[in-house]
């Protein structure tokens, strides 16, 4: 392995990082579509900064750049206060004005610069080991390799300084206010950081592995587990395991390391999203499916406690007196006979004193609902579920 690839793989990790931290309230607030518009608006800002600087490498273009970004942010939120359009719209509104004014403004005044739309949109990681920092002649490294150590540094320290406070405001803005935490404050300090995340990592890895970084990892860990912590640690580790996959996958089949590692990411997330323990696609169709089946036997205990007639209780005729398919007649019985709610003698099914005071207990429920909830009711009788 190569100097140069090794760098390669330390730039993505820290890009990787660095926007998963931020991602993660981003997700949470429901702000995932910001980021998209933060890492396009920026545009301009770095063009203008690049105009009074002349130089690509100027600081200016940093905070010209940051401050397109929280501009943007300020626009959406105005827009949105209007109360006339929705988030989503306002967002829709502001960044491809701001990125289409950036387009315009390369075309007419920075045509033979190397700052052409290919590059702000795919970014090309391979080449950031050949833009070195050289202090008093010495090879310091890549500039990006220090530009996002510095920004991660500075991620982490004030997710240290202010954590209680970013995790207060983000699912309890009334709260925040209450405790004296100003809620704007924190916002616009997140969008900052969110801003100033998306310019460092802008011109190595491009705006859409940028939005990839900061919000797949979050997302996918969203659907695992509800606790921040994990969620910032897992996100972080989600981001270097797609990283370094998607670079040597990329090297493999000689692609593009960007786009390989946004696939890479966007395949993970595809797992998480089917096979999920509790909020994957496949675990809440069990439980739809297991749900549908106990309330279906609940159907069936009912009709039993409500009707003496033996016609009415008899197993062979039980899906045509509650118009079930047989299947489901079959299936039913045979729950709540493994449950023992049921006894059957000559054909005739009867309720055991459990199916009994089961029945009770969840006629009960469903009258007055002023005993516990439902599930936990099944939790003390059912022993096989659905």
């Amino acid at each position: 392995m190569s100097n140069a690839q090794i760098e390669i793989q330390l730039i993505l990790s820290l890009v990787a990082v660095a926007c998963a931290l931020p991602g993660v309230f981003l997700v949470l607030r429901k702000m995932a579509l910001i980021s998209d518009a933060i890492s396009h608006s920026i545009l301009p800002g770095i063009v203008v900064g690049f105009f009074i600087t002349h130089d690509l490498a100027s600081p200016l273009l940093i905070l010209m750049a940051t401050l397109t970004g929280v501009l943007t942010v300020v626009l959406v939120e105005y827009i949105q206060k209007t109360g006339l359009v929705k988030e989503d719209t306002a967002i829709g509104l502001v960044f491809p004005s701001l990125f289409s004014l950036g387009v315009i403004l390369i075309a007419r005044n920075a045509g033979d610069v190397h700052l052409d739309v290919d590059a702000v949109l795919l970014g090309e990681v391979a080449f950031a080991p050949f833009d070195r920092w050289m202090y008093n002649g010495m090879d310091m490294g890549p500039k990006s390799l220090w530009m996002m150590g510095g920004i991660l540094t500075m991620t982490i320290t004030l997710l240290s300084l202010f954590y209680k406070e970013l995790k207060v405001a983000t699912f309890d803005a009334g709260l925040a206010a209450s405790l004296g935490f100003a809620p704007m404050a924190i916002h616009y300090g997140l969008m900052t950081v969110s801003s100033v995340t998306t310019v460092g990592a802008f011109d190595a890895i491009g705006a859409i592995l940028v939005v990839a970084f900061m919000i797949v990892p979050a997302a996918c860990v969203y659907l695992l587990t509800n606790n921040l912590k994990k969620l910032l640690i897992f996100s972080s580790l989600l981001g270097i395991f797609a990283s370094i996959s998607g670079y040597w996958l990329a090297h493999a089949m000689d692609t593009s390391i960007a786009g390989t590692i946004a696939t890479v990411l966007g395949l993970i997330f595809f797992l998480v999203y089917l096979f999920a323990p509790n909020r994957g696609y496949i675990s809440q169709w069990y439980k739809e499916k297991q749900q549908k089946t106990e309330v279906a036997l609940l159907v069936f205990l009912l009709h039993l406690a409500n009707h003496e007639d033996e016609m009415e209780r008899n197993s062979n005729h039980l899906q045509e007196h509650i118009n079930w398919s047989h299947q489901l007649a079959r299936k039913v019985l045979k729950l709540a006979n493994q449950n023992n709610m049921i006894e059957i003698e000559n054909e005739i099914i009867s309720l055991t004193p459990k199916g009994l005071e089961f029945t009770e207990q969840a006629i009960s429920y469903i009258t007055d609902n002023k005993n516990s909830e439902l599930e936990g009711i099944k939790q003390n009788y059912f022993l096989f579920r659905g």
